[in-house]
């Protein structure tokens, strides 16, 4: 008998009149399947004239985070997943089987668990990696069930570890923790693998049993003793290609010099180039000096599509890279050696092609007008940021116009009111021999942000000049947070006894406000990186929202063409519209702004998530020979199961499990962020420090394991309390065992 799936009903309160927001969010609650406008209006029957203000109620409900797309026409309770959907394998769980989570997900939290169905008879399992279009079943809260309708890729990743001989082939131990599951690799299938080798290897088609798949080996990666393989690992996790095709490095190899043509000659203009004492490539000059109305400043770009033609094989394997992606001991560049480092780094003395902006600004850092150009430098000297910054310090006359600039764009920026987080990044120190000497936060000195104001105010030019010319911008975008996200933003902040201002919209100086109040004390990083996970993440876009963390209507990326894809589609929009060249924009490139779009904001998070992972596996490989030790941590994440901590020292995140907790029954209160002991009222909670002992340091995985200094071990379990209010469900509680 055929099942028939019949809409939820609905009741207009009034004919005439718009369904409520509460009672739309009831009817999407119910519907077993997304909803068109269409049905939206005829459930609750709304009049063809209120079908344009239905519409603007569905768009306002969107903003507020309350419903989601679900493709073009679709609407769909907010959190839920579509019917179907693509969906990413991020690990294994122990009986082999695949779990995977949504690909396109900014939700609240964290995106919900999808455990796959075993794959058809003879088809190689999904490994860690694999895309696929899978059909979805709600199973309950935010768990669903995927089976797969059509596989959409090669496995980014497949399958990376360690690899162990047995007498019967080996076997395969995963380098990513959130696989619980190990492989087997059948004899004539280990590729010659050594004890300890890292590798990566496919499925293999097998006969479906409970327990570790198998696998055969494609690649041998080098020993994981070696701390130089520690990048290795999380390149090879996240499929990020390291060769380029041959045809590609040939197109590097024959590039010449730029010559001076119709460009405008720049060469005697002093530019310098600032940047860090281990960088390679040098994209980016700048030069200021005063003017009648307040500074004249110009910033000179690598012309880089003078050298990637659109269509040619170089053009090809940069899109596919995206981006390039830096580890503490190399580089992944998206462009060949030959133009990354050659022809396309600005070398001092050496004749440059470029692409320029020069800009007026008065001495309130307040834009005035701007120009592009394309011309030809002569880069007046390679600089470090600490250089200038001592330089500048011990004699104000050095590099005066550059800082007297910035500090008018520093002022205007504090105008705007832009959300200014302080999140140090961790710098990896490794020695000759490839082990880690130091771990340390990275200076931020005025020399930085002095780079940093004038990259945005080019940017901002760039986006500008696009939209009046009315041609494709790669726009840099960020959304403001969703009002979801605000609110559980407003109980954190109410734990310590801070409010943020009341309402779902809310502007950057607001964030900025609490984070001046804490600024200085033992707060403040814990503030700092739960307001950055309140954000939305930003992405590149051919349709403009604006940028709501930097508090601008416009804004692109333009700077870096050496190591974003992003920024050579901007160079070339711009030689296009200001007839520069005939290596403007071309057909493709248009048609498929978005898709790029889209590919590029994900090849920029793989990099980032690669680079992470490195710096933890790092981290780890830097403490295994402190396992045992005391260390004072702060609590930055407190969940049902146990308690995230950080070391302030290093920036080492680890886990501090329910198990290692005294003997206790241990609520969660999730809105006080917090685990309360019923029979001690012993309380842990966020941002208070601890003595913690290492436990466990695996720089396979880049796992680390807590315990309380303290902790004495359990005696056994105890009974659950029983009695009035024992089932209660708020606060949530969870027995440690």
């Amino acid at each position: 008998m055929k099942t028939v799936h019949k809409k939820p009903r609905a009741k207009a309160e009034n004919p005439s009149a718009l369904p409520s927001r509460e009672t739309i969010k009831a009817f999407l609650k119910e519907a077993p399947q997304t909803v068109g406008l269409r049905e939206v209006a005829r459930a609750f029957g709304v009049k063809p004239d209120d079908k344009k203000a239905l519409r603007g109620l569905m768009k306002s409900l969107e903003a507020d985070g309350v419903v989601e797309r679900a493709g073009r026409k679709k609407f769909v309770e907010a959190g839920r997943l579509p019917e179907t959907a693509v969906v990413e394998v991020t690990g294994i769980d122990r009986d082999g089987e695949a779990l995977a989570r949504p690909v396109a997900w900014d939700g609240p939290g964290r995106p919900p668990i999808i455990f796959m169905h075993a794959e058809a008879r003879g088809q190689a399992a999904l490994a860690p990696g694999a895309r696929v279009l899978a059909r979805l079943k709600q199973i309950g809260g935010d768990k669903y069930e995927g089976r797969t309708l059509k596989r959409l890729a090669e496995q980014a990743g497949g399958i990376v570890g360690v690899f162990h001989p047995t007498p019967q082939g080996g076997r395969i131990e995963p380098t990513d923790r959130r696989q619980k599951s190990e492989w087997v690799v059948p004899l004539g299938e280990t590729l010659g693998a050594l004890a300890g080798e890292i590798v990566r290897a496919e499925p293999l088609p097998g006969a479906k049993f409970m327990g570790p798949k198998p696998a055969r080996i494609t690649e041998r990666l080098g020993s994981i003793t070696d701390a130089r393989s520690v990048s290795l690992i999380a390149i090879a996790t996240h499929g990020i290609p390291m060769d380029f095709p041959d045809a590609a490095v040939k197109e590097a190899e024959k590039a010449k010099a730029a010559p001076l043509g119709k460009r405008t000659d720049l060469r005697e203009v002093p530019l310098i180039t600032i940047d860090g004492a281990d960088a390679r490539d040098f994209d980016d000059a700048v030069f200021a000096e005063p003017a009648s109305h307040g500074y004249r400043l110009i910033v000179a770009i690598a012309d880089v599509a003078h050298y990637v033609k659109p269509g040619s094989a170089l053009d090809k394997s940069a899109k596919e890279r995206g981006n390039s992606c830096y580890f503490p001991d190399r580089v992944v560049p998206m462009l060949p050696e030959a133009l990354s480092n050659g022809w396309c780094s600005l070398k001092p003395h050496e004749e440059r092609g470029c692409l320029f902006v020069e800009m007026h600004i008065d001495v309130h850092g307040a834009k005035l007008s701007h120009q592009f150009g394309r011309g030809l430098m002569r880069s007046a000297a390679r600089k470090t940021y600490e250089q200038v910054q001592a330089e500048f310090e011990d004699d104000p006359k050095n590099h005066a116009h550059l800082y007297a600039a910035f500090t008018a764009l520093k002022a205007a920026r504090e105008a705007r009111g832009t959300l200014d987080l302080d999140l140090p990044e961790r710098k990896v120190v490794l020695g000759a021999d490839g082990q880690v000497q130091s771990i340390a936060p990275r200076p931020r000195l005025d020399s930085h942000r002095l780079i940093e104001e004038f990259m945005i105010l080019a940017n901002v030019c760039a986006a500008e000049e696009l939209e009046k010319r009315r041609l494709p911008c790669m726009y840099r975008v960020h959304a403001p947070p969703s009002a979801e996200k605000l609110d559980n933003l407003r109980s954190f902040l109410a734990t310590l006894d801070i409010s943020l201002a009341a309402g779902d919209q809310i502007h950057p100086r607001d964030l900025d406000r609490v984070l001046k109040l804490v600024a200085g004390t033992d707060k403040s990083s814990l503030v700092n990186e739960t307001i950055l996970r309140s954000q939305s993440q930003a992405e590149y876009s051919a349709e403009n929202i604006g940028h709501f963390g930097l508090a601008l209507t416009k804004y692109a990326h333009f700077t870096s063409p050496i190591r974003r894809y992003a920024d050579l589609l901007v160079h070339r929009a711009l030689i296009t519209g200001l007839k520069l060249g005939k290596d403007g924009l071309a057909p493709d490139d248009i048609s498929q702004f978005e898709d790029t779009a889209q590919r590029i904001t994900a090849t920029e998070r793989r990099a980032t998530l690669a680079e992470r992972d490195s710096t933890d596996r790092y981290l780890a490989l830097y403490l295994q020979h402190r396992v045992g030790e005391l260390f004072t941590a702060r609590v930055s994440g407190v969940t049902k199961f146990g308690l995230f901590v950080t070391l302030p020292e290093s920036g080492a995140s680890g886990f501090l499990s329910m198990a290692s907790l005294p003997d206790d029954f241990w609520m969660h209160d999730e809105a006080a962020q917090s685990l309360i002991g019923k029979r001690s009222r012993k309380t842990y909670q966020l941002a208070q420090m601890l003595d913690v002992r290492l436990m466990e340091a695996r720089p396979v995985t880049g796992g680390l394991l807590f315990a309380p200094a303290n902790a004495t071990p359990a005696r056994g379990p105890r009974p659950e309390p029983r009695g009035r209010g024992a089932h209660k469900s708020k606060p949530k509680s969870k027995r440690r065992r």
